[in-house]
């Protein structure tokens, strides 16, 4: 059955729109969003871009489920196509701080920038972004967990740990870059990174 044009335009135009959301918003914040601005900046009907979202607070979560989808597809995938292990390990903190300092957001990781402006809120946004956020946190650790099973760590090894330290220097790392500019952070944070790794595993 073919698909009706004008649904087809119409999820053309969420993602063109939701794309750039997530440029500003990780840059501006979630609070920089607005309906009105997107389709003038991107030269839309602003009815119709009212039409496909209907409120400040549906553009705001559709733009967290859109970061998601992005954060997935340039770091969750490409480690789940590597060996469980410390192999795993190791890509995923490689692809992470990749994703970073490439920029595939224009203020670097969209969740460490929504997750500080909506960490003390309550409501909708505030849940959705740090569902995603303790989710990655939760793959960190996982993934540390299969490395320790797999026999590639010690088994002195405090999982929990390891993984809030992996946690906190790829979240230094794109704060200091972003605030002070330049790629020093992440060398930093690959080199203390390896280090860590490299004392965790079984020799």
């Amino acid at each position: 059955m073919p698909v009706d044009g004008r649904v087809a335009r119409g999820d053309a135009t969420r993602r063109i729109v939701l794309r750039r959301a997530v440029d500003i918003a990780s840059v501006e914040g979630l609070d920089g969003l607005s309906l009105g601005r997107l389709a003038t900046e991107l030269d839309l009907s602003k009815s119709g871009v009212f039409a496909l979202f209907g409120s400040k607070e549906e553009l705001q979560l559709a733009a967290v489920e859109t970061a998601s989808a992005i954060f997935a597809e340039n770091v969750v995938e490409p480690t789940l196509e590597v060996e469980q292990g410390i192999a795993r390990l190791r890509a995923l903190c490689a692809n992470w701080l990749d994703y970073s300092e490439r920029r595939v957001f224009p203020g670097g990781c969209f969740f460490f920038n929504t997750g500080a402006e909506f960490d003390a809120r309550t409501g909708r946004v505030h849940d959705a972004v740090a569902n995603a956020s303790r989710a990655f946190a939760q793959f960190i650790r996982s993934t540390a967990v299969e490395a320790r099973k797999a026999g590639h760590l010690r088994e002195s090894v405090d999982v929990n740990r390891l993984a809030f330290e992996l946690h906190a220097l790829g979240r230094a790392a794109n704060a200091d870059s972003v605030m002070f500019g330049g790629t020093e952070p992440y060398a930093l944070a690959r080199a203390a990174i390896t280090a860590r790794l490299d004392a965790a595993a079984v020799p």
